[in-house]
Parts: structure tokens; C-alpha cells; sequence
């Protein structure tokens, strides 16, 4: 699953509903039986909605399952957003620019946010990030790219000592 730059939810439909329609990739039943409402289909959307609850509990965005993600202050929204990712239950969760537009109390907010997910959940997390407080707090492996060509990969340590990314980032006076 991934998130975005620019946040993309559903702005007219409530939390709870972005959370769910995220699911229905895998919601177990055909069209038939939703058109018949059929013991399939009132079992696929009872587990939908216990998952999307269950999830926004955890998340600590129950008080806003029934509110229009317009309405959210950006941070929410954020949050909103990685969450209906992993309600998708990734193996993989990719984050683009996950701090873009954020205050640096939401800031701090998203580091403890995607430490928990790393704590709680058996996933991946790839990152893309131009935030170094981000990258250097949440990162393990580092992969610098300067246009397009890889410059440096390492531990947070060895990137913040590498003259190349240096260079690349802070100018030939910085070395």
C-alpha cells in the first residue's frame, strides 16, 4: 500500500468510510451478493467494519470516524490517510513525502505514528522523504539519490558523514 505527497482521500465521505472502501479489493464476496444482500456479503462487511474500527481505534481516530476528512485539520487527514494504507493489511507500506505540509508538532506526531506501525505491525516501510529530522529519527538504511543517479547508501550515521551527499545537499563549502 502507499500514501501520497499530496494527500488523496475521499472528501465526501466519512473516516470510517475511507478506511473501509480501502478494503473491498479483498471484501470476499460478487456483486450479486451485494445486489441480494447475501450471508456472504453481510459477513465480508461486518469484518470491513470491525477491521476499519478496530484500526482507527489503534490509531487513535475513533472520535473522527464519522467526520468528512475536509473538515480534519492536514495532520488528521495525514494520519487518516496512512491509515486507510494499512487497512489494506500491506506487506509493504510506502510512504511518499509522509511529512510534506506538516507543522513540526504533526511532524513529531508522524515519527511516533510510523514507530508504532514498525512496533506493531509485520511490515516493511519504504520512506521518501526530504525531511532529514524524519529520515534521520525513523530510518535504518539510507539510500541518497541526487537527480536521479544513487550517491550514497548506509546507516544514518555513515550518510550524515558522507563528503558526496554533503556536497550534493549543503554545497562544496560544507565539506
Amino acid at each position: 500500500a502507499r500514501t501520497f505527497q499530496n494527500i488523496r482521500l475521499w472528501h465526501d465521505l466519512s473516516v470510517l468510510d475511507n478506511i473501509r472502501i480501502a478494503q473491498h479489493s479483498r471484501m470476499g464476496y460478487s456483486a450479486w451478493d451485494s445486489f441480494l444482500r447475501t450471508k456472504r456479503y453481510m459477513e465480508a462487511e461486518k469484518r470491513i467494519d470491525t477491521t476499519a474500527l478496530e484500526l482507527l481505534e489503534a490509531m487513535d481516530l475513533l472520535r473522527f470516524k464519522d467526520e468528512l476528512p475536509r473538515n480534519l485539520p492536514y495532520g488528521l487527514q495525514r494520519k487518516v490517510e496512512i491509515a486507510r494504507a494499512m487497512s489494506t493489511k500491506p506487506k509493504l507500506l510506502l510512504l511518499d513525502e509522509p511529512a510534506a505540509g506538516l507543522s513540526s508538532s504533526d511532524v513529531r506526531g508522524l515519527i511516533e505514528l510510523v514507530r508504532w506501525i514498525h512496533k506493531n505491525f509485520p511490515i516493511t516501510i519504504w520512506m521518501i522523504e526530504h525531511q532529514m529530522t524524519v529520515v534521520m529519527s525513523l530510518c535504518q538504511w539510507i539510500k541518497v539519490i541526487d537527480f536521479g543517479r544513487t550517491i550514497a547508501e548506509g546507516t544514518p550515521e555513515d550518510i550524515q558523514a558522507n563528503p558526496v551527499v554533503i556536497k550534493a545537499y549543503l554545497g562544496d563549502d560544507q565539506i
